[in-house]
């Protein structure tokens, strides 16, 4: 249904502006914004592996506890060095207020600051200040003289609050600190003594040089150190992932299965993370070849039977084809009675096809009745084309052949079969003038290919994937004609697949191909059939 102009109200225009807003277009995966990004930060750990993360981990935290440790401990020691260095700044400023004031008497205007006792560290500063403006004093040089500052130092010895209280300040000689007092009997004139902070910052310098090699020192030896013990301590695991790699690439969809590989009794301790693991794992082992046991033991015992069961059935049927031609010759029968009797006898006809094909499964299934010899599989294409072109006049058989003969190892009668049922498979599942295509052609590296190929109403997809599968029918899919057993495509599966080749599907409506690969002569096994 589709809205008219009219219904354009305001929920469309809500759900509109819902669609465009950021809310709207993440509200049902989380918070927009910051949801894609952590989930490209959670994708990008989830591919390291366990012993990175650890190591990775382990290294983060040495860091985080480094880098700490290194702050608390600069911290600290600039506290104390700057608390030394104030203290011997006050005991300089104290002698050159000493100085002035001799005896008791009043301060001497006239003298330097830095004539008191002890003032002669290099780098220090003693200057007399009267209403801002430096009247004497200055720096001791590293030469042991005393130089004079700029006047850009004076401004700021001047502004320095006279409350002997040290401070800091950056002069032209460099970072300093600086206090400033006043000098007794001389109003408005304060002494401002200074010491240079260049010890103390090298001496931080240093510290951080310190921490920061033995930091990098120690995340290297705990990194390689590290390495080791976690990889040490993470052997069993992967000795674990070894074993479940080796069973996961077993093949246990058929045949007798027999799972021999065990966690060792070593690595199986439950209190520790890996030995459960392991103990886990091996109980899970148990459990599956138990399970693969009973369902070996299973199909073993419905094969049996079946072949049984076919091996005993041919007997009565032949009696019964025996019976029904005896009855034909010897007794004066009715038209309805010769019908039924006709349908009796096509019955057992195809009772004992599937029997025989029964019986013809259940001989591959055990392996048994190989016969390999060189079989000429140009004749064997064109001597089964014809025969199919005689049994479904209404069809258009085409053939194509190479010119040289293309010679596999195999079991002629098995391998003709193969051809028989694909071919009859092609006629009698499609309509009347549907055009089966057969090609024969070598295949690179030896061996053969063989299509079967027809422009029928194509094989649904559901069927596809279990076309090669016993009693397994699609017939209204391709016709509407009488089913078969289902037994005829299963059994081209089982000859080729004894034969070491592979069997493959490709169906459309217009379109299905049947591609049957076979290997060359003196050549291994290839892999396994691509369908059933």
């Amino acid at each position: 249904m589709t809205s008219g102009p009219g219904l354009a109200g305001p929920n469309q225009e809500a759900h509109r502006q819902m669609a465009q807003s950021p809310a709207g277009a993440h509200g049902a995966h989380g918070a927009p914004g910051s949801q894609p990004g952590r989930a490209r930060w959670q994708r990008w750990l989830e591919g390291w592996r366990l012993r990175s993360k650890l190591l990775v981990a382990t290294l983060a935290l040495l860091l985080i506890t480094c880098l700490t440790i290194g702050f608390f401990s600069h911290a600290v020691m600039s506290v104390f060095l700057t608390r030394q260095l104030d203290q011997t700044l006050l005991g300089a400023s104290d002698r050159a207020l000493g100085l002035q004031a001799p005896h008791g008497r009043l301060p001497d205007p006239d003298r330097d600051p830095l004539d008191a006792p002890g003032q002669g560290r290099i780098g220090m500063i003693g200057v007399r200040i009267t209403d801002g403006e430096l009247i004497s004093g200055g720096v001791v040089t590293p030469d042991g003289t005393r130089a004079a500052l700029p006047e850009s130092d004076a401004e700021i010895l001047a502004a320095v609050p006279v409350v002997r209280e040290p401070v800091t300040r950056n002069l032209s000689v460099g970072e300093y600190r600086l206090v400033a007092q006043p000098q007794p009997g001389a109003p408005g004139t304060a002494i401002v003594s200074g010491l240079p902070l260049a010890e103390r910052n090298n001496t931080l310098f240093s510290l951080g040089l310190t921490i920061a090699g033995v930091s990098a020192v120690g995340l290297v030896l705990t990194g390689v150190l590290g390495y080791l013990i976690i990889r040490r301590a993470l052997q069993p695991l992967e000795q674990v992932s070894a074993i479940a790699t080796q069973v996961a690439t077993m093949p246990l969809e058929a045949g007798d299965v027999n799972l021999p590989e065990r966690v060792p009794e070593e690595l199986t301790h439950p209190t520790t993370e890996v030995g459960s693991v392991g103990l886990a794992f091996n109980r899970m082992l148990d459990n599956v070849s138990h399970a693969l046991a009973v369902r070996q033991r299973s199909e073993t015992q419905v094969r049996q039977f079946v072949a049984d069961a076919s091996h005993e059935l041919r007997t009565p049927l032949t009696s019964i084809r025996g019976y029904t031609e005896m009855v034909r010759l010897t007794e004066d029968l009715s038209a309805n009675g010769r019908q039924s009797l006709g349908r009796v006898e096509a019955e057992s006809l195809r009772m004992t096809g599937l029997v025989e094909d029964l019986l013809l499964l259940a001989r591959l299934d055990e392996g048994r009745g190989e016969i390999r010899k060189e079989v000429d599989l140009t004749q064997l294409v064109i001597e089964s084309v014809s025969d199919a072109r005689v049994a479904a006049q209404d069809h258009s058989w085409t053939i194509s052949v190479p010119e040289e003969p293309v010679v596999v190892q195999g079991d002629p009668g098995q391998l003709r079969q193969v051809l028989i049922n694909l071919l009859t498979n092609g006629g009698r599942h499609t309509d009347p003038g549907t055009t089966v295509s057969t090609t024969l052609a070598a295949a690179a590296g030896g061996g053969a290919v063989i299509t079967v190929a027809d422009n029928g109403h194509g094989i649904p997809k559901p069927f596809q994937e279990h076309i090669f599968s016993r009693f397994t029918r699609a017939d209204a899919a391709r016709s509407g004609r009488a089913a078969s057993s289902g037994l005829g495509l299963a059994i081209v599966a089982a000859i080729v697949s004894a034969h070491r080749g592979s069997i493959s599907l490709d169906s459309e409506p217009g379109r299905t191909v049947f591609t049957v690969r076979l290997p060359g002569r003196g050549s291994g096994a290839e892999p396994g059939r691509s369908a059933g």
